[in-house]
Formats: structure tokens, sequence, C-alpha cells
């Protein structure tokens, strides 16, 4: 096992340089002219602009300014914004807001996803199985914004139940946004949930417990359940990757100052270094929940072996 992480490990540089490339070039092959952008109405001076294209590299070729960015990357410098604010200290003030949203949300996909899945499992064919296929369907169906549109109108205007925007009622904040940000996942959990238990209580150790004696509470929970968690640990952490990577739609809806806000304000702004920066981590992010994931598989299965 321990092998097997190192080498995961390993292999998550030659992805994490191949995604940044990637994203600087298409960062770098944006049109319109940051310096520009941030004069906004104000123009700059000559001297200025070059000034700060000095201190920037951005009149250096593409390889130059990758090369000198890689350089700094390895060093733990992610760059700086063009007002010179440290683009590591823009992740820690947002990243905290991303972490608690994606904390809401993946225990809501995980509560109410695997609950679903397992109850319409038992039930097939039933009204409720039924009931799930058609919310999943519908959810999956609406836009994330719509929904949050929704939500906000209902359960906050209407209801009165949850705050609408911002962070400043605490954990309470993140309950709207981190259910309707986790509305599409738990959709797929528990379809997925749903199918994998349908796939394992008709299997042949499932006939010979049951001839065997055993309870249907164990039968369902200690074999079916278990042996149906490996696709939907798979799904949950690619899910967690994508969901600290910054959910930009939601947090832009409920107004919360996270990863995905940054990202949308830094593109309006033409905040290259920012961009980038956050973006490779989005990537780190991903890569390891998913190693998590891969790692729990042996704790779900001891027949799975890495070494």
């Amino acid at each position: 096992m321990t092998r097997y992480v190192l080498r995961r490990l390993l292999l998550t540089v030659p992805v994490l340089i191949g995604a940044s490339l990637l994203i600087y070039a298409m960062v770098y092959a944006l049109p319109g002219d940051p310096v520009r952008a941030l004069a906004g109405d104000r123009p700059l001076s000559p001297a200025v602009q070059a000034q700060i294209r000095a201190d920037y590299n951005l009149d250096d070729p593409f390889l130059v300014q990758y090369g000198k960015y890689i350089w700094g990357l390895l060093h733990g410098d992610f760059g700086s914004d063009f007002s010179g604010r440290p683009v590591l200290e823009t992740i820690g003030q947002r990243l905290p807001v991303t972490v608690r949203l994606t904390v809401v949300a993946v225990v809501f996909e995980t509560l109410f996803g695997v609950t679903a899945g397992i109850l319409a499992s038992l039930r097939r064919n039933s009204f409720f199985d039924n009931l799930v296929l058609v919310s999943t369907t519908m959810l999956v169906s609406i836009p994330v914004f719509v929904l949050g549109f929704l939500a906000q109108y209902l359960f906050g205007f209407k209801l009165g139940w949850f705050p609408i925007a911002g962070i400043a009622d605490g954990w309470v904040s993140y309950l709207l946004p981190g259910l309707v940000l986790a509305s599409l996942s738990m959709a797929y959990v528990a379809r997925l949930t749903r199918s994998a238990m349908l796939e394992s209580l008709s299997a042949d150790y499932i006939r010979t417990a049951r001839a065997k004696g055993v309870g249907r509470t164990r039968i369902i929970l200690r074999h079916a359940f278990r042996n149906s968690l490996i696709p939907v640990v798979t799904f949950i952490g690619a899910d967690i990757g994508s969901l600290l990577g910054g959910a930009i739609v939601t947090e832009s809806v409920f107004n919360l100052p996270g990863l995905g806000r940054a990202i949308f304000d830094a593109v309006r702004a033409q905040q290259g270094p920012v961009v980038v920066g956050i973006v490779t981590l989005m990537v780190f992010f991903y890569i390891f929940f998913n190693l998590v994931a891969d790692v729990l598989y042996a704790v779900i299965d001891p027949r799975i072996r890495y070494d």
C-alpha cells in the first residue's frame, strides 16, 4: 500500500505540470490587455504601463513566462496579482469558505443520496422507487443557477428558513447553497447506490446468506451495502475534488467569497496569475481525493491489494 501511494504521489508532479501548462496557455491566449483592465477608466501613462509589464514579465514570450512561473511554483510561490497581492494570500482567505461549503454539500449528497438509493433498491418498482427516479432526473435536468434562485426565493425569501446570501450567519449560511450544490451529485449518488444495491441483492452470495438464515438487516448492511460502496466511493471521491475546486455558479448566486467566486472575479479582471494559481490548486485537490478514494477500496473490500 505504501509503495502504491508513493507512486501515485510521484505521478501527480507531471500531471500538475501538464495541467498548469494547459491552464497558463489558455490564460495567455485570452483576448484583452490586463494592464488596461487594471487601469479601468483611468488610463495609465506609458511609463507606468511599461513598468507593470516588466514587473510581471508580460512582455516575455510565452515559454519564458511559463518557465518563470514554474520556477516560482517549485519554491512555493504562486505569484501575485497585478495589484501586488500574493495569490497564496487570496487562496488562504477564500479557501475556508469553499471548504465549509464542500463539507455541507458532501454531507447532504452522502446522507440523502445513499439513503434514497438503498431504500429505492429495497422497494424496487414501488412508489418510492419511482419517486426517486423521477426526482433525480429532475435534479439532473435543472441548471444549478435556476435551482439556486428557486431555493433562495422559496426557502429564503418566502419561508425565511435560511439566509439568502453571504456568510454572516456562520454555518447556517452554508446550508442552502450546500444543498443546491449537492443536488446534482445527490441525484447521481442515489442512482449509483440503487443500481449497485440491486446488483448485489441479486448475487449468489446474498441468496446463500438468506438460505443460511442470516438476518435481513445484516444481509443489507454487512453484505449488499458494503459490496455496493466501491462505485459510490469512486464518485464521491472525485466529486469532493471537484467541489473543493470551487463551485463558481453556486458561490456567485449566493454571494459566497470562495475560490469559485475568486476565479470568476479574476477572469473578469483578467488577473491571469490568480486564475492559474487557483486552478492549479484545484487539479491537486482532484488528484488527492481520487487517491484517497483508491486507498479506501482496500478498506471496503479486503480482497483488493495494491502491493
